[in-house]
């Protein structure tokens, strides 16, 4: 029972997560670093968006092992396959034909995609099971450098802009926004979800025994 609700949180949360994701994009004010980067690479070189997110974790493995100086979570690279399939599925089949229009509705589909994401995430990661590459890498630089996550996920979301300012990708004041707010929706959402996973863990444990 108690993989049952791990594994349940984990494909709710990053269900969440990604529809947050398809959100930021679609509002045009700017997508976060990593997606504004996935976007660019599509426009420049094909493939879908779902598709880069999966070469850009592959990726990430390699740089997490090193900076924790551990060997690469292979198993991590199922879990950025599951997102990227999400996305393209949440923009394939639900958010192709949608058109935000008016700056104030943009800026409300932006601010609620960005709670959505750090919803979602702060779901998911309670499952321990291999987190994105890209959440590792959050978690890698936390680690290695010692910082709480709102600074571990900030710093992670800076240096994936670089990439994405070079080819153009869809920079925008919603860049800023998400770069500076994800961390902090994690962080606020994050307690709330661990206790509650802690609560069906213990509830499992005392039926069992």
């Amino acid at each position: 029972m108690a993989l049952f609700y791990r594994f349940l949180f984990f494909l709710i949360g990053l269900t969440i997560m990604t529809f947050g994701v398809c959100l930021t994009i679609k509002a045009e004010l700017g997508a976060g670093a990593w997606d504004a980067l996935n976007v660019a690479l599509t426009e420049w070189l094909g493939f879908t968006i779902g598709t880069w997110i999966i070469i850009d974790g592959a990726v990430l493995v390699i740089i997490n092992s090193l900076l924790v100086k551990r060997r690469p979570e292979i198993l991590s690279i199922l879990t950025i396959i599951l997102i990227g399939s999400l996305v393209d599925l949440w923009m394939f089949f639900v958010f192709e034909s949608l058109k935000v229009s008016g700056l104030s509705l943009k800026i409300v589909t932006l601010l609620l995609g960005i709670f959505i994401i750090g919803f979602g995430a702060a779901i998911y990661l309670q499952a321990k099971f291999p987190s994105s590459p890209i959440d590792s890498f959050m978690m890698a630089i936390r680690e290695r450098f010692r910082v709480n996550l709102m600074i571990a996920k900030t710093i992670g979301e800076l240096i994936a802009l670089v990439p994405a300012l070079i080819l153009q990708g869809p920079i925008g004041i919603g860049t800023i926004i998400i770069t500076f707010t994800i961390g902090p929706f994690i962080q606020l959402c994050f307690p709330y979800f661990e206790k509650r996973m802690n609560r069906l863990l213990d509830s499992t444990f005392q039926e069992k025994y």
